[in-house]
C-alpha cells in the first residue's frame, strides 16, 4: 500500500488525464496480477466490487475515533486538521506521521483480509477494533488512503473510467471490450484478472447482479426532441418513482435500486408476481405506489422507502407497482444491443402471461411529429406522471450512458440532485433540529455549494435528518455542523445567479426542497457544467420574452 499510496500522489499532482492514466497502467502492468486486481478496485475509491453486496459501514466519526486513539489528537486539534486540509484522510494523515518509528508497509491483501473483517464485523463496538488494529499497522500515507477507499472518495481527479482506460494500456486491449466486461461483471478486479489471462471475451452478465442503467438526457421542448427522431420515437410516460432492476433465475427473484443496492426486501409484494413470470430475466422499470389503477405521488411511496421489511399495515396503506419498460437479458441470451424495438416486443411476451397489478408492462405509442410528442406530453401530465420519455426504436441498451437516444421531457421546472455538506439548527418549533441544509453539485472529483434551502421536507423527516447529520458529522461549529456528503436531495428553484458567496460561483434562487432522493448516489449529481447550461438557457429564455 506503501506504493499505492505514491501512485496516488503523482495522480494527484498532475492534470492531464493522459498522464494520469499513464501512471495507472505502469503501476498495474509492475505488479502480479492478484495485486493488480486489487490494486485497480481501490483506484476506484471502493472498498469491494460493485456487484458485491457487502460494505464496510463505517462512518466519519468512528474513523475519527480511530485516528483519536493513535495519534492522541483531541477534538480541537483533529477538526484544525481538516479545516487545513478539507481532507479526512490528509488530516488523519498529518496526526498519524507524529508516530515514530512508521510501521513496516501494507500489503493489498492484508488490506482486503482487514476489509473483510470490518464488513462482517457488526456495530461499531465489533468493527473499532478492527479498524484500530488496520490503522496501527498502516504509515501515515498508507492511512491516508485506506481513509479515502473507506470514504468511497480519493480525490485524486481519478474516476473508473480513467482506471478503465489504464487497465486497456496496461494490458494491450481494447478500451472498449474493458469497458464492457466491467459493465457486465460488476467486477472490475476481475476484469483485471481476465484481462491479464487474455479471456475478456468470456465476461458475462451475472443473473442476480446488477448492471448499471441507461440514462436519458433531458430536453425542453418537443420540437427539440424530435429533431433527433427523425424516423419517429416511442413514447412512453415519465413516471415518478424510483427506478428498480428486476432479476429472476430459476426461483430466486431480487430487486436493485439505481444505486445498485438489494431492495428486495422492501417490495416484498412484487416478488410473487416476477416469479409467476416465465423463464430467466433482468427487467428494467419504475417502483410506483398504486393504488386502485393509477399512481400515488412520490410522497406515498416515500413512506416504503428506508423500510427495509415493510409491514403489511403499510403495505396495505401505500401498495406498490412494478412498471416495466425494457428487457435486458433473457433465458441466458443478453439482449443490450437488440434494438429497443425487439426487446419491447419480447418484453410484451414474457408479461402476457402475468395478471397481477404488481407487475405491468409500460404504454408506449410511436410519435413522429413534435405536435404528437407535445399531445402525449400533456397526457401523460394529466394522468399525474412527471412527462415523456422518447426512446429511438433502435436504441440499444447502453449502460451507464446518457446520450441522444433516449431523452425525457418533464414539467418545465427546473430541478437539480445535489448533496447536503452541511446543516445548521432551526428557530422557533424547529429549535433544536437541523433543518436548514447547504447544499452542493459536483465538478469532477470536487463538490461545491451552491446554495442553502430549509423548506420542503416533513417534519418526520427533519426529525430523521437530524438523528443521521448528528452521526455524520466532519467538523461541529456549534450552530453549524459540516456534514460527511451523503445525503442527496432534489431541488426546485425560480432562476440561477453569479454568486461570490458559493465556491461554484453561483447561487440558486428561493430553493426548495423537492423531495430526499435516496435512491441516487453522489456520483449521479447533477453537475457545475449542468448549472452553466441552465443558466445560459435563463439568459436566452429571457431575451426572447423580451
Amino acid at each position: 500500500m506503501q506504493r499505492f499510496a505514491q501512485v496516488g500522489e503523482a495522480v494527484a499532482a498532475t492534470t492531464k488525464k493522459t498522464e494520469k492514466v499513464r501512471l495507472v497502467a505502469d503501476y498495474l502492468n509492475s505488479l502480479p496480477v492478484a495485486d493488480a486486481a486489487r490494486a485497480a478496485l481501490y483506484l476506484t475509491g471502493r472498498p469491494f466490487p460493485r456487484a458485491e453486496e457487502r460494505t464496510l459501514d463505517v462512518g466519519g466519526a468512528l474513523l475519527w475515533e480511530v485516528v483519536a486513539r493513535l495519534s492522541g489528537a483531541d477534538e480541537e486539534t483533529g477538526a484544525r486538521a481538516y479545516r487545513k486540509h478539507g481532507d479526512a484522510g490528509a488530516a488523519a494523515a498529518e496526526l498519524l506521521a507524529q508516530r515514530a518509528p512508521e510501521p513496516p508497509p501494507l500489503s493489498s491483501a492484508d488490506v482486503a483480509d482487514a476489509f473483510d473483517e470490518v464488513s462482517r464485523a457488526r456495530g461499531p463496538s465489533q468493527k473499532l477494533p478492527r479498524l484500530e488494529l488496520l490503522f496501527r499497522r498502516a504509515a501515515a500515507r498508507e492511512a491516508k488512503y485506506l481513509i479515502k477507499i473507506i470514504t468511497g472518495d480519493l480525490r485524486i481527479g481519478l474516476r473508473e473510467s480513467l482506471v478503465e482506460e489504464a487497465m486497456a494500456q496496461a494490458y494491450g486491449v481494447p478500451l472498449a471490450i474493458v469497458r464492457r466486461a466491467t459493465m457486465l461483471t460488476g467486477n472490475i478486479s476481475q476484469v483485471v484478472r481476465l484481462a491479464a489471462e487474455g479471456r475478456l471475451e468470456q465476461a458475462s452478465l451475472r443473473p442476480l447482479h446488477p448492471i448499471d442503467f441507461m440514462l436519458a438526457s433531458p430536453v425542453e421542448t418537443a420540437a427539440e426532441a424530435m429533431e433527433y427522431f427523425r424516423e419517429g420515437a416511442l413514447v412512453e410516460d415519465k413516471y415518478d418513482g424510483i427506478r428498480a432492476q428486476a432479476h429472476k433465475v430459476g426461483g430466486q427473484v431480487r430487486l436493485f435500486s439505481r444505486t445498485l443496492d438489494d431492495i428486495t426486501a422492501q417490495f416484498p409484494e412484487l416478488i410473487p408476481a416476477l416469479e409467476a413470470l416465465p423463464g430467466s430475466f433482468v427487467l428494467d422499470g419504475e417502483v410506483l405506489a398504486w393504488k386502485e389503477g393509477g399512481a400515488l405521488r412520490f410522497q406515498e411511496l416515500q413512506k416504503r422507502l428506508g423500510r427495509k421489511e415493510p409491514d403489511a399495515a403499510l403495505q396495505a396503506e401505500v401498495p406498490v407497482a412494478l412498471i416495466v419498460f425494457d428487457l435486458l437479458f433473457r433465458g441466458g441470451r443478453l439482449l443490450l444491443d437488440t434494438p429497443l424495438q425487439e426487446r419491447r416486443e419480447e418484453l410484451a411476451r414474457i408479461l402476457e402471461a402475468s395478471s397481477s397489478e404488481h407487475v405491468q408492462l409500460a404504454v408506449a405509442q410511436a410519435c413522429r411529429s413534435a405536435s404528437e410528442l407535445e399531445q402525449a406530453f400533456e397526457a401523460a401530465l394529466v394522468r399525474g406522471n412527471e412527462g415523456v420519455m422518447a426512446k429511438a426504436p433502435d436504441s440499444v441498451y447502453a449502460p451507464g450512458r446518457r446520450g441522444k437516444q433516449w431523452l425525457k421531457l418533464k414539467r418545465p421546472l427546473a430541478t437539480l440532485d445535489v448533496v447536503v455538506t452541511a446543516a445548521e439548527y432551526g428557530h422557533g418549533k424547529r429549535r433544536g433540529l437541523l433543518s436548514d441544509y447547504t447544499f452542493a453539485v459536483r465538478d469532477g472529483e470536487r463538490l461545491l455549494n451552491i446554495g442553502k434551502a430549509y423548506s420542503g421536507l416533513t417534519d418526520a423527516e427533519i426529525v430523521e435528518m437530524t438523528d443521521h447529520f448528528k452521526q455524520h458529522v466532519l467538523e461541529d461549529h456549534g450552530f453549524r455542523l459540516i456534514v460527511e456528503p451523503t445525503v442527496v436531495i432534489e431541488v426546485a428553484f425560480n432562476n440561477i445567479q453569479r454568486s461570490r458567496r458559493h465556491a461554484s460561483g453561483f447561487a440558486l434562487r428561493f430553493p426548495r426542497i423537492v423531495r430526499l432522493r435516496t435512491d441516487k448516489s453522489v456520483a449521479q449529481l447533477d453537475t457545475l457544467a449542468q448549472v452553466e447550461e441552465l443558466f445560459a438557457r435563463q439568459g436566452t429564455r429571457k431575451e426572447r420574452e423580451h
